[in-house]
């Protein structure tokens, strides 16, 4: 694949791009055509010819998954986040100067080809959603010019994942309207590379999808953490050879290196002694996503960002002040070059730790920033960074983490109750383990309580050993977009 030039531009250059992309972007696509950021700026006094560089950004208000939900019975919701250039929005809210040349084109190329023009780059053909997890789904919207936004992404992923056209790969992720799915779909087609994709475990179900591994012999695998881990765990278990596998690529949710190390140690003892595990991170609203590049194993390059096609802030969670690189906070995204749904400085509610990096990666030498690969995604626990917990505020991601990485447990869930069902009774805390080998399960209990306790002051109420068939059952691996790892049953009060 021909080398991509951007990818290995000076830190300063590429700030220029930046700097140039936003200009034009803000003046000429963001204020002219979004209804929504139309009005903002004209709420805030915000001149957009006055947007020129990333720290100009900041002039501009933050927009949230809130924004995109009407809250009104006249509002419009994620329509208004769509770029609608229609011919009396253009004339009355366009530069004179770009009104100018686009009525030189209109008259190069006739009426019916600049129409035709506009609808490949305006007209929305194609859509996503968000899962739903936290609240209803939220549709996002691509036009043509978005899907070869799309394939650029596809394009460059293969590269940094050192994959090439004569790799074969096996999609196991849902078979869905979501970003994942149709992410892995270009990455196919912008990448030459041969994708058979499953649907996933609802679909196809978990033998036909082990087949389909053995008749394909991809060298890539792609799909959720979980599901990815069930169908090597099964796969073991009927003493199948999967040796042809170089690379694992995971996504759609947080990829624990604990995670990284069980699959690893699958994939060896079924031959593939060489295979990679990635991580991948994106998010609806973005339209794209980014992964991380071969590193030694234990050793997480982060996730390679492209500063010609957007930018990522990393802010104070609380006060929403830029932090200093490498520092810890809430990553902020703006688009550069999208059409179709765009929202700018959006607070993804992802909180990264170690922020972003600016430096070359010492691994593969491109120069372009990388997010750091340890993010705490709000959204996959019912948007609770912290929940109060039997009076008690506790990190629910924190609990992920120890469980994760706990060797001895195949795979778990965490359910939040109330006693008797009662709104008003103290909170119960359930967890339930498959684990990997016998253990002594009172040791065992005595073991996960100290460490839980010994950081938030709480223990599980229960902790039940079930067995391979009932967590799967429990979690959904195999019919959920995600598996269902935290489960706040507690009835609320009206």
């Amino acid at each position: 694949m021909k080398r991509d030039r951007m990818l290995h531009e000076p830190r300063e250059r590429l700030r220029e791009i930046q700097n140039r992309a936003l200009a034009a972007f803000i003046s000429k696509k963001i204020y002219p055509f979004s209804p929504y950021y139309r009005k903002l700026f004209d709420q805030h006094r915000i001149d957009p010819g006055k947007i020129k560089t990333v720290e100009d950004l900041q002039r501009i208000p933050f927009s949230s998954k809130e924004n995109l939900v009407p809250t009104t019975p006249d509002a419009k919701g994620i329509l208004d986040f769509v770029l609608q250039p229609t011919e009396a929005f253009m004339k009355e809210n366009l530069p004179l100067g770009d009104l100018l040349r686009l009525g030189i084109e209109k008259a190069v190329i006739g009426k019916a080809g600049f129409l035709e023009k506009l609808e490949r780059e305006y007209k929305p053909i194609f859509v996503t959603a968000t899962t739903g997890t936290t609240r209803a789904p939220v549709s996002f919207f691509y036009t043509e010019y978005d899907l070869e936004r799309l394939k650029l992404y596809g394009r460059r992923a293969v590269s940094i994942l050192n994959c090439g056209s004569r790799d074969r790969g096996v999609n196991l992720f849902p078979y869905a309207p979501h970003l994942a799915f149709w992410q892995v779909v270009f990455v196919g087609l912008a990448g030459g590379i041969f994708m058979f994709s499953t649907g996933g475990g609802k679909t196809f179900g978990t033998d036909a999808n082990i087949q389909s591994l053995l008749k394909v012999r991809p060298d890539i695998l792609i799909g959720t953490p979980e599901y990815v881990y069930h169908i090597l765990k099964e796969a073991k278990a009927q003493n199948r050879k999967l040796e042809f596998i170089r690379k694992v690529v995971l996504g759609a949710s947080r990829v624990p290196q604990g995670a990284k190390t069980k699959m690893t140690e699958l994939l060896n003892a079924m031959g593939a002694t060489d295979a990679h595990v990635f991580g991948t991170y994106g998010f609806t609203e973005a339209r794209g996503a980014w992964t991380e590049c071969p590193t030694p194993f234990g050793v997480s390059s982060g996730y390679h960002i492209y500063p010609d096609q957007e930018i990522f802030e990393v802010v104070h969670p609380d006060t929403g002040e830029r932090v200093k690189e490498g520092e810890d906070g809430e990553l902020v995204y703006t688009p550069l070059d999208a059409r179709g749904s765009c929202v700018i400085r959006f607070r993804t509610g992802d909180l990264v730790k170690g922020g972003i990096q600016y430096g070359p990666c010492p691994h593969c030498g491109r120069t372009v920033p990388r997010i750091s690969s340890d993010i705490v995604r709000a959204s996959n626990v019912k948007n609770l960074q912290i929940s109060k917990i039997k009076g008690v505020l506790v990190s629910l991601n924190f609990l992920e983490y120890l469980l994760d990485d706990e060797p001895a447990i195949d795979q778990w869930q965490i359910e939040i109750l109330k006693k008797d069902n009662d709104p008003c009774e103290v909170d119960i805390l359930d967890l339930y383990v498959h684990a990997n080998e016998p253990i002594n399960e009172e040791d065992f209990r005595r073991k996960i309580n100290g460490k839980v306790s010994a950081s938030s002051e709480i223990t599980f109420n229960r902790i039940t050993f079930v067995s391979a068939e009932e967590i799967k059952r429990r979690l959904e691996v195999e019919s959920a977009v995600k598996a269902k790892k935290i489960l706040d049953r507690r009835p609320h009060v009206a």
